[in-house]
Formats: C-alpha cells, sequence, structure tokens
C-alpha cells in the first residue's frame, strides 16, 4: 500500500511541476481567415480590464492571485491568465502573460485579427469611421489535475461597443477552449488559449454577421 502512495505522489507531482512561482507564458494569436469582404477603417480604442478577481474563490474558474489580493495593482492584475495548481487542486503560484503585456493588448491583438480577416482596415486614427471600445469580462485559463491527466479550460468574454456614423451596437461575444493533456507545461496551457481564440474569432464573425457589419 506504501509502494502505491508513494507512486501516486510521484505522478501527481510529474502531471503538475513546480507550481509554487510565477509561470510567464507568451500566447500567440493563431492564424485565421474568412471569405467576408467588408471595407472601412476602424480603430479599436479604449480596452479595459473589468475582470473581478476574487481572495479565495470555490471555481477555478474565478480569477484570482496568489497573494494578497487587495494589496495588488491593477498594472499586475492585467498581466495575469491563470493560477497553477498543484496535484490535489490547490491554488498555488500565478499565470502570468510575458513581462510587458497585458490582457488588453492581447485582446487588441485578437479584434485586429478578427476585423482584419473581415476586410477592415484597422488604423490607429481616432477620426476613422469606425470605432470600437471593449470591456473584458473573463480571460482566464484553469486546470482540473487528475491521476493520470490534465484538464486545461481556458474563457473568453468580451462586451465590445462598435459605433459608426449610422449607428451603435454592442455585441457580447465569447470563446472557450479545451484541452486534454499530460503535463502541466507551457505547450498545454497555449493549445486551451489557441482553442478559446478561435472560438471568439468565430463567433465573433457570426455576431457581426448577424448585425450586418
Amino acid at each position: 500500500m506504501k509502494k502505491i502512495q508513494i507512486v501516486c505522489l510521484l505522478a501527481i507531482f510529474t502531471l503538475t511541476g513546480c507550481v509554487t512561482g510565477t509561470r510567464n507564458i507568451d500566447l500567440d494569436i493563431p492564424q485565421y481567415s474568412n471569405e467576408k469582404n467588408v471595407t472601412g477603417a476602424i480603430y479599436i480604442s479604449e480596452i479595459h480590464d473589468k475582470r473581478a478577481f476574487e481572495q479565495k474563490p470555490r471555481a477555478p474558474s474565478t480569477p484570482s492571485v496568489k497573494g494578497d489580493l487587495s494589496a495588488t495593482s491593477q498594472d499586475k492584475l492585467s498581466t495575469l491568465i491563470g493560477r497553477q495548481r498543484n496535484g490535489y487542486g490547490a491554488a498555488m503560484g500565478d499565470v502570468a502573460l510575458p513581462e510587458g503585456q497585458t490582457v488588453q493588448d492581447k485582446v487588441r491583438e485578437l479584434l485586429t485579427i478578427g476585423f482584419e480577416s473581415r476586410g477592415y482596415n484597422v488604423v490607429d486614427d481616432e477620426n476613422a469611421p469606425n470605432h470600437v471600445t471593449v470591456d473584458i469580462a473573463k480571460f482566464w485559463a484553469w486546470f482540473s489535475p487528475g491521476m493520470w491527466s490534465v484538464s486545461f479550460e481556458s474563457d473568453l468574454q468580451t462586451q465590445i461597443e462598435f459605433d459608426s456614423s449610422s449607428e451603435n451596437v454592442t455585441v457580447d461575444v465569447t470563446g472557450y477552449g479545451i484541452n486534454k493533456g499530460q503535463v502541466a507545461s507551457d505547450a498545454n496551457w497555449k493549445l486551451a488559449y489557441e482553442r478559446a481564440y478561435l472560438n471568439f474569432l468565430e463567433n465573433l464573425d457570426k455576431l457581426l454577421d448577424e448585425k450586418g457589419l
């Protein structure tokens, strides 16, 4: 019995790895294209991180931070994209973007790909005929440890306000990704996010089609 317990503990450690420090992961935006042919310039204006962090949430899908949440700056919170967990599911170190990157940056990249794939010309000009402002409600990944595998999940949600000379439209765009892996590696975290990104871009297209944008 003792040998079995030791083997199980070793398996858990192998699956989760070192989880006490901060894991920095650079999330690449996947290639995406469609057959839309929309014209016009669009300016992505302000993007706000409106995610609701909690000190000790019950669900791993709720954003949290290692340490004292009340003492954590908004600038730091905007770099966080997940929490590491040990083999028993207890929250450990942070998962963050590389230094100098924020979730606002990644959403801007994601929307740029999404709009340009439709034919829009994304410009850095506040006088453009189309403006977009964004509130980020969800941008978080988590994993559920198991004895022989780990389930990685990623959840995105943004409220996008689209202003043009003729109308004002608000859409809620979501994205979800799941990945089953054997170890808590950067690659497995990335794959969960990549799938959420692609789902987000597909949903963005559908909603803009419905609104005639």
